[in-house]
């Protein structure tokens, strides 16, 4: 089935891509308008293929619009402005990137004592509204630190930045998880579902999710691993360490389902840094 791309719509599409939305933004619109989703993609990818420039929405920074770590020449270590940071794993499919080295302990234990204060029961996207819901496949307690809130979440943030090549404008403030004996995070994907009611509203704040990065602040003493169950891939929860991926397209194909494993013995604490289209508000 295919539409043809009247002068209104593609006036209208442009406009949109012109006011800073991006892709999945101006799908979502689409979808909520009664258009079929396989249309509204060829509809949007013909006049993207006309544009002389790209959107603003995607030629902000990192390779291809998305945010990315420079692995070129296959790197034992990569600078991330104040520290050198450790290349462990790489895959290309899902691209997923296991980072060493990425926290000092002292970070980690800092980060760790401003949050905990804060803690309540963590809380997932209500997708029919936009808001918030808690909700049963999420266990842990959490909070969420506001962009340069204490020293430790600034020079973290840079670092970030620098490494993903990412503003740190373009990205939600960090957020402190913890988990007990038993607590888990059952698998899920980080993006916004351009079919759910209120994923419109959830863009309106900085666009699509783009990237997703978890950070190790604590090793429980059995369990916690953060899972990628399509590619049967499991990371260890190693202190000072973190697991960094890439979706381009809110969609499974892009192999990113994921999830913290139920902690077994001990306790863990995990700091998630997510990666936004444009300036999150």
């Amino acid at each position: 089935m295919t539409q043809p791309v009247t002068p209104e719509l593609r006036e209208w599409l442009v406009a949109q891509l012109r006011a800073g939305f991006g892709e999945a933004e101006v799908v979502a619109a689409m979808l909520a308008s009664g258009w079929d989703e396989g249309v509204a993609r060829e509809a949007l990818s013909t006049v993207l293929a006309t544009l002389p420039v790209e959107p603003p929405a995607v030629a902000t920074a990192g390779t291809g619009g998305l945010p990315a770590i420079d692995l070129t020449g296959s790197p034992l270590r990569v600078d991330a402005g104040d520290r050198w940071v450790d290349i462990v794993v790489s895959m290309t499919h899902p691209q997923v990137v296991v980072l060493g080295n990425l926290l000092s302990g002292r970070e980690c234990d800092a980060l760790i004592e401003s949050a905990r204060p804060a803690l309540a029961r963590s809380r997932t996207v209500e997708t029919r509204t936009g808001g918030e819901e808690v909700n049963a496949d999420r266990t842990s307690s959490g909070m969420f630190f506001q962009r340069g809130q204490t020293p430790e979440v600034t020079a973290l943030e840079a670092r970030i930045a620098r490494l993903c090549r990412w503003p740190v404008s373009h990205g939600e403030g960090i957020q402190v998880l913890h988990y007990q004996p038993g607590a888990e995070y059952r698998p899920h994907y980080d993006y916004f579902d351009p079919e759910e009611p209120g994923t419109p509203t959830i863009l309106r704040r900085g666009g699509q999710r783009l990237a997703t990065l978890v950070m190790y602040l604590n090793e429980p003493a059995r369990g916690g691993a953060t899972t990628f169950p399509d590619v049967g891939l499991q990371v260890a929860p190693v202190r000072g360490n973190a697991v960094f991926f890439v979706y381009d397209r809110p969609h499974p194909s892009t192999r990113t389902l994921h999830g913290g494993a139920p902690v077994i013995e001990g306790e863990k604490w995990v700091a998630t840094k997510w990666l936004r289209e444009r300036e999150f508000t």
